[in-house]
């Protein structure tokens, strides 16, 4: 149950508590098992496209898709407001509950589970990882973007607003004079939103090379 208990519903329950801590644990453990698992079936590829893989299989959009294919919404426990704003189908929750769970499945029955669950959750973004590359890491691709350029790493600039139970961070991404902007409910969330805005802006409209051409894909560039 406690991985299943979002912060809001913890503070509306006076304080119970939530799942954030699984959820720290499990993205540990979903990033090991699939970093072990690329690291073993590609053993050909250099560091750079297999961290471009992970990527792609662990990004909240990936793990919020997993999610809705189990049927995870509804279990969530959420606090009223949370709920009336459709955080059940939010992807920043579910992929939040869904690190939680890794982590629960770790602590009550070891590695080896949580690598079996993890596989059958995560299996079918491994399967196209090589085809997506980093397009569902912003982050990523931002910094790939200014290594190539010799330009400065990006600089990033993140505050948060709201109650402990519902906060909100606001962040800005800043390479070569343009600032993109992203919102989310945590503070990598955010960063990742405002890092794919400061990509587009680079590259819309530039002679610069497209986000297939730079990560030597044909995916999805939206994150």
């Amino acid at each position: 149950m406690l991985a299943l208990t979002h912060r809001s519903f913890a503070h509306e329950a006076g304080g119970v508590p939530h799942n954030e801590r699984l959820e720290f644990l499990g993205d540990a453990v979903l990033g090991l098992v699939v970093t072990d698992w690329l690291y073993r079936e590609h053993p050909d590829l250099p560091e750079g496209q297999l961290s471009k893989m992970r990527a792609a299989t662990v990004s909240q959009r990936a793990l919020a898709a997993a999610a809705r294919e189990v049927g995870l919404g509804p279990y969530v426990l959420l606090g009223k407001g949370e709920r009336r704003t459709g955080g059940a189908d939010k992807d920043s929750v579910l992929c939040d509950t869904v690190e939680a769970l890794i982590g629960a499945v770790f602590l009550s029955h070891g590695l080896e589970a949580s690598r079996e669950f993890v596989h059958r959750l995560v299996d079918p973004r491994l399967s196209q990882a090589a085809d997506l590359g980093a397009a569902l890491d912003s982050k990523l691709l931002l910094q790939e973007y200014a290594t190539e350029r010799s330009l400065p790493a990006p600089v990033y600039q993140v505050e948060g607003s709201g109650p402990d139970h519902a906060r909100v961070f606001t962040a800005a991404a800043h390479l070569a004079g343009v600032v993109g902007q992203g919102t989310g409910t945590a503070k990598r969330h955010a960063e990742q939103a405002a890092a794919g805005d400061a990509y587009r802006q680079l590259t819309t409209g530039a002679d610069d090379p497209t986000l297939a051409e730079l990560i030597g894909t044909e995916g999805n560039p939206d994150d």
